[in-house]
């Protein structure tokens, strides 16, 4: 989720170079909504204020803020603030509702989001629905956390297992979560996935609208999947795009992590061998493998210089195993290890740290919707085991996180279990949420259908040019509510001449949104 990687999509550019600006929205405020699982009094509309959002925002971008209640038990107590955006629905006579959207993390800000995705989305999409946008608490305009934490903190999240640091790793664990504790107090343990579901009713309680529809991305999947189960009658088209499994949040999900890079680096190095004539690299899986182990080993005994960023075994494998879903990217990236491993300058590593509040507000879900070991000792056991059955990745994330010290949840996770539709699209070698969680989503939500995308590459499908058939089917469920029959199977695009022609650096990786984890 939130470890050292490349922001370098399309869209995540278009969001970061959007959140300059000064958030200049009007406030309201709504009671909070109910459903199944939910103890709170019922919804009273009320309106939002909507003005400019000042800076360089088109002015076709709406600005507001909604005042909710920070604890959904107490409505007249404490509220904080949900900064959102709208785009205006482009043709009033086909207007339908409005589409929210979630982008991920968690922890990453959605308020321009549907700024940046304008221009990929179809036009028939935009003509129908008003674009709303919006920081989930914690994140970003909605009243952010914040836990004091420095890059050094925040460089890896997830740490690499090794006997000699173990306990440093415990020592960093429990500062980290004291730090957030202290310095938020009553906050952060209201900051869950369940309350930013209730906010979104909150929204749509605002927005005056009887129901609402979705498009939620990696952990937005999560987000819309507990909406469905908390308030099913508020829903109208969801679309979840790269799911997360419900029954494996939150350590579970990155566990799978490691469990699919090891299918995906086999297929990386089996795809490399066969294109040995480009790269160089080695003419047998096991010859591209055994270059690999070599170099991360060598960056064990003193870091790589790339470009600059000195990066050791552990972040070496790191950065395989996001490239490892576009073999022709990973095998680019890995003949520059095995430069720089020779001394060779290299090009600079495009590298991401995550922000103070990216890093408090993720770990205020990760660790506050779920309750997690709290013995280290669990954590080791778990991180020997886990190096040897998956050793791209499997030390670190089962390795000791702040969240072993978190406050305990001030409610269970929710348990998904509804027959509400809904259309989950699928890259089948998405290692990030791979295939195998989609399928448990799919089973929780008993009335929905899958897309899955054959051989689809990277993390995200809706309208980023992966699968003009899958593009298809979600478009058409947004535009007309109607689900495929049965679950779909469709064909990825072929993919551009990329390396034939694209400068041999990591640059150059078609880095999808990220499951901030992302």
């Amino acid at each position: 989720m939130l470890l050292r990687r490349r922001a370098t999509s399309k869209i995540a550019l278009g969001v970061a170079a959007l959140l300059a600006p000064t958030l200049l929205g009007t406030t309201a405020t709504a009671a909070p909504a109910t459903g199944p699982g939910s103890s709170v009094a019922a919804p009273a509309t009320s309106s939002l204020t909507w003005q400019g959002c000042g800076g360089d925002i088109p002015a076709t971008v709406e600005c507001a803020t909604l005042k909710v209640p920070l604890d959904h038990r107490k409505p007249g107590g404490k509220r904080i603030d949900v900064s959102l955006s709208r785009i205006k629905a482009a043709d009033p006579a086909e207007r339908r509702g409005v589409l929210l959207f979630n982008p991920g993390g968690p922890s990453s800000s959605g308020l321009f989001y549907p700024l940046a995705l304008s221009g990929l989305l179809p036009q028939s999409v935009k003509d129908r629905y008003d674009l709303i946008g919006f920081d989930p608490r914690g994140v970003g305009a909605s009243s952010p956390l914040a836990c004091g934490t420095t890059t050094a903190d925040e460089r890896l999240t997830y740490r690499p297992y090794k006997d000699a640091t173990f306990a440093k790793d415990v020592a960093w664990a429990r500062d980290i979560a004291d730090r957030c504790r202290n310095r938020n107090k009553e906050t952060l343990r209201h900051i869950t996935t369940r309350n930013t579901a209730r906010d979104m009713d909150l929204i749509r309680a605002a927005l005056g609208e009887r129901r609402i529809s979705y498009f939620g991305l990696s952990y937005g999947t999560y987000l819309g999947s507990v909406y469905t189960q908390l308030f099913p009658r508020r829903v109208d088209r969801f679309v979840l795009d790269s799911a997360v499994d419900p029954q494996r949040v939150w350590r579970g999900m990155g566990q799978a992590w490691a469990e699919q890079a090891e299918t995906a680096f086999d297929r990386w190095t089996d795809w490399t061998a066969r294109h040995s004539a480009r790269y160089g690299l080695g003419d047998t899986p096991a010859e591209v493998e055994g270059l690999f182990w070599d170099i991360v080993a060598r960056a064990d005994r003193e870091p790589l210089d790339l470009g600059g960023t000195r990066f050791d075994g552990a972040e070496v494998r790191e950065y395989i195993r996001w490239e490892i879903t576009h073999p022709s990217v990973a095998a680019r990236t890995l003949g520059l290890l095995r430069d720089a491993a020779a001394g060779k300058p290299v090009p600079a590593f495009p590298t991401f740290v995550p922000t103070d509040n990216e890093l408090a507000s993720y770990l205020a879900i990760v660790c506050g919707d779920t309750r997690w070991p709290t013995a280290p000792a669990v954590y080791r056991a778990d991180s020997r085991r886990d190096s040897v059955r998956y050793p791209l990745y499997g030390d670190s994330v089962s390795n000791i996180l702040p969240c072993a010290y978190w406050d305990r949840p001030i409610e269970t996770a929710t348990k998904i279990d509804n027959k509400v539709p809904a259309l989950i699209v699928q890259n089948e070698w998405d290692s990030q949420t791979p295939l195998v969680t989609a399928l448990g989503l799919r089973r929780a939500l008993k009335g929905s259908r899958l897309v899955t995308v054959d051989e689809g590459q990277g993390h995200g499908v809706y309208s980023l040019g992966i699968s003009a058939c899958a593009d298809d089917v979600a478009t058409r469920y947004l535009t007309t509510g109607r689900l495929p029959a049965r679950d779909v199977t469709c064909a990825a695009d072929p993919l551009p001449a990329d390396s034939r022609s694209a400068s041999p650096s990591p640059a150059t990786a078609p880095a999808r949104l990220p499951f901030s984890g992302r």
